[in-house]
């Protein structure tokens, strides 16, 4: 087999898996549209033959997907950027300071968050919530989101950081740049591609997670999207329509960021392979 052929046989295998994977998503987009259960029990996977874009509407406005959208957004959006920050942080003193022959050790405590699941960690997480009465408010998943993120985030960065070579360090403490002058001014611009790779996976994490948020906040008002669409599903079953277009809502947002961000993740993941 020559390589021109493979070459042509992987991209036909990967047209296949995309569209495997695209079906769903476009199944959910085509029923957002359509006028009613009817129209799409008659034909399910079809283009439709007239288009309802009031659905939107009344989804935003009957199931308050505006209220959970706007939560989950700044939610996951604050989240993201306390970690990134804590890690950052932590990252720069564990591979560029060296500031005590604990660095090491420091590291696999922290490596050791990894290996705890999440979900191990619902009860502990709740009494403390209620001990510092931190239920019922946004407090009670931003401090676990930020927390339980920063393990993974500190492997990405501290990989990206030990990469960066010392020399660039050097210049900067010529120039008289102080410890906290090189983390903000030298170390952070050039680790930016895998910040923006930690904040996207941190980003999807928060806006995706649906345990704590469920048992954390029991106002509607300060329900996440992933929690408000279960009581969309049980207030408007009938309309599976609307039901679609909420859907909709909750994937915009990731496709919007992985648009806007694909090159600063595709260099900060080669970039760190090549260096490293």
């Amino acid at each position: 087999m020559t390589k021109k052929l493979k070459g042509s046989l992987a991209h036909i295998l990967l047209m296949i898996y995309l569209l495997v994977i695209l079906y769903p998503f476009l199944f959910v987009l085509f029923s957002s549209v359509k006028t009613d259960n009817l129209a799409i029990a008659q034909n399910p996977f079809g283009f439709p033959k007239e288009f309802q874009w009031s659905n939107y509407v009344e989804a935003w406005v009957n199931a308050k997907i505006s209220t959970y959208f706007l939560n989950s957004l700044y939610i996951a959006v604050i989240a993201a950027v306390a970690t990134i920050i804590m890690a950052s942080m932590a990252s720069f003193a564990l591979t560029r300071m060296r500031f005590t022959k604990l660095s090491p050790m420091l590291y696999q405590i922290i490596i050791l968050g990894i290996l705890i699941p999440g979900n191990a960690l619902l009860l502990p997480i709740y009494n403390l919530m209620r001990s510092t009465n931190l239920l019922d408010t946004h407090w009670a998943l931003l401090i676990p989101y930020a927390a339980n993120s920063i393990p993974f985030s500190v492997v990405i960065l501290t990989a990206f950081m030990k990469s960066l070579p010392s020399e660039i360090e050097e210049a900067a403490v010529v120039d008289g740049l102080r410890s906290p002058g090189i983390f903000a001014r030298v170390v952070m611009p050039l680790t930016v591609p895998a910040l923006v790779t930690v904040f996207i996976v941190n980003f999807l994490g928060n806006w995706n997670e649906f345990l704590l948020a469920n048992y954390f906040l029991s106002e509607d008002s300060l329900k996440t999207l992933p929690v408000g669409m279960v009581g969309f599903r049980d207030a408007f079953s009938i309309n599976y329509a609307q039901m679609s277009a909420g859907i909709v809502y909750s994937v915009v947002p990731v496709m919007v960021i992985y648009a806007i961000l694909q090159e600063k993740i595709i260099e900060g993941l080669t970039a760190g392979g090549v260096k490293g």
